[in-house]
């Protein structure tokens, strides 16, 4: 339990600083890296022949963001498709199928990274490198930017301008980090090389081929951007992807650090860090209770396994021994509070405590959220709890001095429930044909949940799974490419069009009679909405998913 307790120490110390760095840098504050960063900056936007000066509106900042991220796809797709005739091949890899070259593009062009295939059997250095490196950069600024974005628009002030906003999330947060990250990681024994695979002969005589790469680069943008994606097929499990436990934490407090610091950003650009602690210790809370049930549901162990062996033991299931059954069930409850989608065990031997962990954190999105994008999806729950706070006390709905009305909740609405229809609907589907279509491995209640989780994890652009499925295939990459796109572009262009309106609105005088939002008292209501609209939503998931398996293992 100690080694949670750091994680949230350490949390608690850096985000604030973070938090404030990154508003500086979009409030076009001075910072102690302009000497570095702002000639690059303005060559980039010379050669993008773009006004850096030009704030956008809300139209032509989502047309901004969906061009440029179909450009981007479309790019990788190319690569990956000529994969065989590039560079760095050394063991002759050919393109990836058509169709799981489209489920990757799209994967990786979402910020989550969800792999049907295994990265040192199917994809080169160069397509490692030059397609999944590229997109893990340009996809995670592309939150941090919508969410800037929503949070100006929030607090009266113009969207601003994405492609400017795309840069400097690059150039200001995610490179600079991610070169120390890498020289951290190299230090610590993550390999960055682009050497061959080594051929090796075994005790028993046979020839084994050991995968190896630039590994280390990889590795940090992968945490710090949330993305997920692993260099090797098992991914953080792997001992090059992951070595041990000094790596175990820097990658774990990398996943975590945007996010939690996103929300100091809001309090830094509106100006008020006392609603800012607020929401970070309601979310804290909530992180470290998720921690404790997960830890405890894995150190309890399975008592089938349990009444096998002499003494009770955790269960080490599907756990590399390096880390166990502890280090395991923080690093699954970060990743997917996070929507990182690392793994570095296999979730898919959870106990059922703590896949309901996993999967709540799917489903609510905000414990800590995507990049940039769960602070975003906070505060459209704060917008809900004004709003009904509001009606249950006569009072006119109002946020930050501007009132909520029809159009604004629809926008949430939409935002909210674009989620359930993007993992329920398939997910129908999928199970109606457990054997055609779902593929489904573990027949009962554990299959059912595999299928969820796998479209929980594609609309929530997370990338990790329970596995078991066979999902390369014709009807898992296209099902879950549609919820991808559905679960990262919808509410994106639904939370400009948010901001926007926001934005737009003439701010009204603060009077007695104005429900102050920087509360104690309303920000636990605040929690209160969030499980209440969030996790009641998918409560029927849960309990003919996680909790009847629970219910079967301890009966």
């Amino acid at each position: 339990m100690w080694q949670g307790s750091i994680i949230l120490i350490i949390l608690v110390v850096i985000s604030p600083f973070l938090g404030r760095y990154m508003a500086q840098v979009f409030l076009g504050e001075k910072t102690w890296l302009d000497p570095i960063t702002k000639p690059i900056e303005r060559l980039i936007y010379q050669i993008s022949g773009f006004n850096p000066q030009v704030s956008m509106t809300g139209k032509q900042y989502a047309i901004a963001v969906i061009s440029s991220n179909l450009s981007m796809g479309v790019l990788v797709f190319i690569i990956l498709a000529s994969q065989k005739f590039l560079p760095f091949n050394s063991t002759d890899l050919n393109a990836p199928a058509w169709d799981l070259n489209l489920h990757t593009v799209i994967s990786f062009v979402t910020n989550t990274d969800q792999q049907h295939y295994s990265g040192e059997t199917t994809l080169s250095y160069t397509s490692q490198v030059l397609g999944m490196g590229f997109l893990m950069f340009t996809s995670a600024a592309t939150g941090i930017a919508v969410a800037i974005a929503f949070i100006r628009g929030l607090t009266g002030k113009a969207l601003g301008n994405f492609y400017v906003d795309l840069t400097l999330a690059i150039t200001r947060i995610l490179l600079p980090i991610s070169v120390v990250g890498g020289l951290v990681l190299l230090a610590a024994g993550v390999p960055e090389t682009l050497a061959n695979p080594v051929t090796v002969k075994t005790l028993e005589g046979a020839t084994q081929y050991i995968a190896r790469g630039p590994v280390a680069h990889f590795e940090i943008i992968k945490q710090l951007g949330e993305n997920g994606g692993g260099f090797f097929g098992i991914n953080s499990a792997h001992p090059f992807e992951n070595p041990n436990n000094l790596t175990n934490l820097l990658e774990t407090i990398a996943m975590l650090v945007i996010p939690a610091g996103m929300i100091f950003t809001y309090g830094a650009i509106a100006g008020n860090l006392k609603q800012a602690w607020l929401l970070f210790v309601m979310v804290l809370i909530l992180f470290a209770i998720l921690l404790v049930v997960s830890i405890q549901s894995e150190q309890i162990g399975n008592p089938l396994v349990n009444s096998l062996l002499p003494q009770p033991s955790a269960n080490l299931e599907g756990k590399e021994v390096r880390f166990g059954a502890v280090l395991t069930a923080i690093w699954a409850v970060a990743t997917t509070g996070t929507m990182c989608g690392a793994v570095n065990g296999m979730h898919d031997s959870l106990m059922p405590g703590s896949n309901i962990v996993t999967m709540f954190n799917l489903f609510l999105q905000i414990v800590w959220g995507g990049q940039g994008t769960g602070t975003s999806y906070l505060f459209i729950f704060l917008i809900l709890t004004v709003f009904l706070t509001g009606l249950m006390v006569g009072r006119t709905p109002e946020f930050l001095g501007r009132k909520i009305e029809k159009r604004e909740i629809v926008l949430a609405s939409v935002i909210l429930l674009v989620h359930p229809i993007a993992i329920l609907i398939p997910g129908a589907i999928a199970i109606a044909f457990p054997d055609t279509l779902a593929k489904i491995s573990n027949p009962g209640f554990h299959g059912y949940m595999q299928v969820i989780y796998e479209y929980a994890s594609a609309a929530a652009n997370n990338g990790s799974g329970l596995e078991g499925l066979g999902d390369n295939t014709l009807w898992w990459n296209l099902s879950t490419s549609l919820v991808l796109l559905a679960g990262r572009y919808l509410p994106l262009i639904a939370l400009i069009f948010l901001a926007e309106g926001m934005a737009n609105k003439q701010p009204v005088p603060e009077t007695i009679g104005t429900l102050r939002t920087d509360t104690t008292l309303f920000t636990g209501i605040t929690a209160g909405v969030i499980l209440i609209l969030g996790a009641l939503t998918f409560l029927p998931v849960l309990a003919l998913g996680p909790i009847a398996e629970g219910f079967a293992i301890f009966k």
